[in-house]
């Protein structure tokens, strides 16, 4: 489980996330949604200790992560950033390799345990044939699937992913968000991730939270959390609501045409 105990955060006098407090429940999906700015990233970012809070913690079953060893908490929580390095001079296996790393003491070679599951990582990301290719011969999708592959070798309870369908076209989307669901429900593995596809994490996650500002707005499931008062107030956009196989999913509303015309009109002048 993963506790946000009363958190904040300062970047700067112009942004800090403000007192957070959530807790995660093992094996869900989340995804934070927002516009942009809001702290979704850097919330993130905290999450994984790669920034520390001003007040408050990130307790993993209930130890501080600001108090446990890297390794230690290596080997329970991993995390995906937005962007990766593309032209680095390695195979997908040897990028998937660098997975089992928290695992090893330093000085020894792989074990046949750290074999065998950088096979199963490969197996299970559908990244077995592309083994031994350079990771700048890959396609976005395939290089995702790659950095994925690598997380998931660390055999992480939890596994943080900051934005993992930008770039990509709608199939790699779609595969990507597949494998992310997937790798929930046959390892039980806490996802948590940042998303601007609002459809997509409304599909694909047990809860949402939606952050404006800095704060923590809504929390709930999609079809709490998906609703006229939550778009005006926190995206500014009226819109439609609909359900697919009670998966909820918005349109927004265009401006009326005819506002928009004497606008045009009265610009003319």
């Amino acid at each position: 489980m993963l506790h946000i105990d009363n958190m904040s955060y300062e970047h700067s006098s112009l942004f800090r996330l403000k007192e957070i407090g959530l807790t995660i429940s093992t094996g869900s999906i989340v995804s934070l949604i927002g516009p942009n700015g809001s702290g979704k990233s850097t919330l993130l970012r905290v999450m994984a200790r790669l920034l520390v809070p001003k007040s408050g913690g990130i307790l993993l079953d209930g130890k501080n992560i600001h108090h446990m060893k890297t390794k230690e908490v290596a080997k329970q929580l991993a995390m995906l950033p937005q962007m990766q390095e593309h032209l680095l001079d390695l195979t997908v296996k040897e990028l998937v390799e660098f997975g089992r790393h928290p695992h090893q003491d330093g000085r020894s070679n792989q074990t046949s345990k750290d074999k065998e599951i950088v096979d199963w990582a490969l197996h299970v990301t559908n990244m077995e044939s592309m083994a031994y290719r350079l990771l700048p011969s890959l396609s976005g999708g395939e290089r995702q699937r790659a950095w994925i592959s690598m997380a998931i070798a660390q055999q992480p309870n939890i596994l943080l992913l900051d934005e993992p369908t930008t770039y990509l076209d709608i199939a790699h989307q779609l595969e990507i968000m597949e494998l992310i669901q997937e790798l929930n429900r046959s390892q039980n593995m806490t996802i948590i991730m940042v998303l601007h596809d609002i459809n997509q994490a409304a599909e694909y996650s047990d809860e949402l939270f939606v952050m404006q500002q800095g704060e923590i707005q809504y929390t709930g499931t999609p079809q709490e959390v998906l609703t006229q008062k939550m778009f005006q107030q926190v995206f500014r956009i009226d819109v439609d609501l609909h359900e697919n196989e009670g998966i909820p999913f918005y349109k927004p509303k265009r401006k009326n045409r005819r506002e928009k015309s004497e606008y045009a009109d009265a610009e003319a002048y």
